[in-house]
């Protein structure tokens, strides 16, 4: 009688017990490993957008020459930070090399949300369109970051759970070891507060605001002596 190879036993042994294996979910860690890098991709590209919007809008909000420098310098100093931090996909499982990333451009926001109070205080700049068509396609770019932040953090919902459950944990045990679970995006601290303006360093009492306005009144008090 013939005894077939030991190897040859093995490989048939793999063959054979590879569709139970794939029944199991031994594909579904890597297949969702790759969906939240994937959503991640998505979030950096929306990320990036919003960084090429914002020297274009500097350089606007500048030649209309508003008396209020101290936001313009935020906006670019945040922008440096933000462009200057980085994680890669490898590195997702990183919860400080997250964190900063994520407060780099929480910082970005914040800033970008006090420019665009401080310029309610210019008129010039509501009624000028290269402005405007910038603004909207900032307030377009936001509407992407958000999105893309919801999508990644249900990828990488998806893909932590399969770590930590039946059946798959056991594969992320043995065959995944090396697996980590992905960090998520969460409420920075300085989300919960909203961005403040003091909009009577622009125009001191009694002055006209930038753009030529009349002066300001109080509700139902009658209108300043011309």
């Amino acid at each position: 009688m013939i005894r077939p190879h030991p190897r040859l036993v093995a490989l048939a042994a793999v063959v054979a017990l590879a569709p139970a294996a794939a029944g199991c979910g031994i594909n579904a860690i890597p297949t969702k490993e790759e969906n939240a890098k994937r959503a991640w991709a998505d979030v950096q590209s929306a990320y990036q957008r919003r960084a090429d919007l914002v020297p274009n809008l500097v350089a606007t909000v500048q030649g209309a020459a508003i008396q209020e420098r101290t936001t313009l310098t935020q906006v670019i100093e945040a922008r440096a930070r933000a462009t200057g931090v980085t994680v890669s996909p490898d590195t997702l499982s990183d919860p400080a090399a997250f964190q900063q990333f994520q407060a780099a451009h929480g910082q970005l926001s914040q800033a970008l949300s006090r420019l665009l109070l401080v310029v309610e205080a210019y008129p010039q700049l509501q009624s000028n369109q290269n402005f405007l068509v910038l603004q909207s396609q900032l307030e377009g770019t936001e509407n992407r970051i958000n999105v893309a932040r919801g999508d990644y953090n249900a990828a990488v919902q998806d893909y932590n759970t399969t770590l930590r459950t039946f059946p798959t944990v056991i594969w992320a045990k043995t065959v995944h070891g090396g697996s980590q679970p992905m960090q998520p995006f969460t409420a920075t601290e300085a989300a919960q507060t909203a961005p403040t303006v003091n909009f009577d360093a622009l125009n001191p009492a009694g002055a006209a605001p930038p753009g030529g306005s009349a002066p300001a009144t109080t509700p139902g008090s009658a209108p300043p002596a011309q």
